[in-house]
């Protein structure tokens, strides 16, 4: 099998092709290290905040409201119980952490096979980054009609590359990244991915 390649993308034309790391951009696609990928991140990502209190929880209510014979009411034992006002609630939720534990080398394996699965269907572009000597949203526009794929997308971009961020960051269904940044999730979610010349390789780097 040949050695994947990505077309090299400026402002309005394609200047060249850079050839992939075949062990990252042409890995084994495997739908379940991908899909526990995502559930992990998409579980972190959830605050798990919620709460509410228990009968037991509740402040007050330790005295019985009334004696338990004599009166011709229902016999209560607390003002707190949840069928009073101000009560408790039965099987209340609480907070809790939905982390889900996932290998480093299955997540590894996932992020290879969602860029993986990007290089080979065409969808992956390599921004040349030395075309944004200025910041252009202009110019990114140009660069993402010229090149014809379908958004959403995902733009990595490393810390010095201001320009490139600044450029393609107000662009409708556009996110950029930073190379240590970048999920299967957003992958997944992402119908095409442009990475510069310099976060390829720490890209490369961080999923072998």
């Amino acid at each position: 099998m040949a050695a994947p390649k990505a077309p090299v993308l400026q402002p309005g034309k394609t200047t060249g092709e850079v050839t992939l790391d075949e062990a990252v951009f042409a890995a084994e696609i495997k739908p379940h290290l991908v899909h526990e990928a995502v559930r992990a991140e998409m579980n972190a990502a959830r605050a798990g905040t919620r709460g509410s209190k228990t009968r037991g929880m509740v402040s007050g209510g330790g005295a019985k409201p009334w004696r338990q014979k004599g009166t011709g009411r229902a016999r209560a034992g607390t003002t707190r119980a949840p069928q009073w006002t101000k009560g408790g609630v039965v099987f209340a939720p609480q907070m809790r952490s939905f982390v889900v534990k996932i290998n480093r080398k299955a997540r590894h394996a996932a992020l290879r096979a969602a860029l993986s699965d990007h290089a080979q269907g065409g969808t992956l572009g390599i921004v040349d980054s030395a075309a944004f000597d200025v910041a252009s949203t202009k110019s990114a526009a140009a660069l993402l009609a010229s090149w014809g794929k379908s958004t959403p997308t995902v733009v990595v971009a490393t810390e010095a590359e201001v320009n490139v961020f600044k450029s393609f960051r107000n662009l409708e269904r556009v996110v950029v990244v930073l190379p240590s940044e970048v999920e299967v999730v957003a992958l997944v979610w992402a119908r095409s991915l442009l990475v510069t010349e310099a976060s390829l390789e720490l890209l490369q780097r961080r999923a072998a």
